[in-house]
């Protein structure tokens, strides 16, 4: 039998839950052309290389009830996860984001003989995104340094949460920093470019909660003269049809762009109108004028609301603790409100201020000594070649 230190391949079951997930699975893919990689992602990661057990929409589920409503085929996704790993015998299991789901199927695997041999073996969970302990529920931390063996968080603030239960926890720096800043001219003067970029997430579930709310606003910025604005809604491929059949009836005709193209619309983006999350993270990189928006399950944002302990959703905001980018969640997500905030990024004062700001964030979000996948795909592999 070969030791693994000879071996020159090695297999890694990968598992992402969501767009972002997929997107930097595809990045840590890339790092490791050394290694043969079997789990669950999207269209990215299917692109370098991967054949996914299931569609990962299965897994694109976010809040307390919308979870409830999906439990039995997430049940289903986690036995048939689980089998596969014991089948497959990888040297180890990435889980990118999707904490709830990779712990759910960690736990059934130590519960399982087989899988029981194969942690006996060497097998090792590593987890790639920190969940925002410092914002709510702290105590998922200590769950955490239970679940897995090791931790990549963003940011150095995040590390000493989850060392101090042990947990191995390295900072390797936003992913999507080092595919943008510096990359795209964001700062420009686009005040004769006129392109509002609507993204109302990658979700079926927010899309559905955020499309009404998009489009009162693109009628009525119409009906109050702004005709000459282009507007764009970059898609993914489990909404776009969605989406396409909702913008029928709004008095502007919107374009559609794929998710593959965002990074070059977002660069000759005017004013952005975004769901909350990662796409935040991306137009601040990029320097653009946003205002972030978030609707959910008035059960899971009364919940929110008690338990949640920072100021801000918008990682910007949170990083610079100020509020650069305007927030507008729950029942503050109303046309009105926006249409106020709307304007102000209309006064070339404003929004040169706003650019500034962002600007001055941009060594926060990277780490010296590589991009972050690369320093991922290192402790990846330096977790299995030992």
């Amino acid at each position: 039998m070969q030791n693994k230190q000879e071996r020159k391949d090695f297999t890694v079951f990968i598992i992402a839950g969501e767009v972002s997930g997929d997107v930097l699975g595809a990045k840590i893919m890339e790092q490791m052309p050394d290694a043969r990689f079997v789990g669950i992602g999207g269209e990215n990661m299917m692109q370098a290389g991967l054949k996914p057990l299931f569609p990962m929409g299965d897994l694109a589920v976010m809040g307390i009830v919308e979870v409830l409503a999906h439990a039995k085929t997430l049940t289903k996704r986690i036995k048939q996860t689980v089998d596969a790993i014991i089948n497959e015998k990888p040297d180890i299991v990435v889980s990118v984001d999707a904490p709830g789901f990779a712990k759910s199927v960690i736990k059934q695997i130590r519960k399982n003989p087989d899988g029981q041999q194969l942690i006996k073996n060497g097998l090792n969970f590593h987890h790639v995104v920190a969940p925002q302990v410092w914002a709510w529920r702290s105590g998922r931390a200590k769950k955490y340094a239970r679940t897995f063996d090791k931790l990549y968080a963003f940011f150095d603030f995040e590390i000493p949460y989850f060392t101090k239960y042990g947990l191995d926890t390295v900072a390797v720096g936003h992913p999507i920093a080092d595919g943008i800043i510096g990359k795209y001219d964001a700062v420009k003067n686009k005040n004769t470019d006129k392109i509002i970029t609507l993204v109302p997430g990658s979700r079926m579930s927010e899309v559905k909660r955020l499309m009404p709310l998009m489009g009162d606003m693109a009628n009525m910025l119409v009906r109050n003269g702004f005709s000459d604005y282009k507007f764009v809604i970059p898609t993914v491929e489990t909404t776009r049809e969605y989406v396409q059949d909702n913008v029928k009836n709004w008095l502007v005709k919107p374009e559609l762009v794929s998710s593959a193209e965002r990074y070059k619309q977002y660069s000759q983006t005017y004013i952005a109108l975004v769901a909350s999350g990662t796409v935040s993270a991306e137009l601040a990189m990029m320097h653009v004028p946003t205002i972030v928006v978030y609707k959910m399950n008035p059960i899971t944002t009364w919940i929110g609301k008690q338990i949640i302990r920072v100021k801000w959703v918008s990682l910007v905001n949170i990083l610079l603790n100020r509020s650069v980018y305007p927030e507008f969640l729950g029942g503050r997500a109303k046309t009105e409100y926006i249409m106020d905030a709307f304007g102000q990024l209309t006064i070339p004062s404003v929004r040169q201020k706003m650019v500034k700001q962002l600007q001055s964030a941009d060594e926060l979000w990277r780490k010296p000594g590589g991009s972050a996948s690369q320093l991922i795909a290192q402790g990846i592999r330096e977790a299995v070649i030992k």
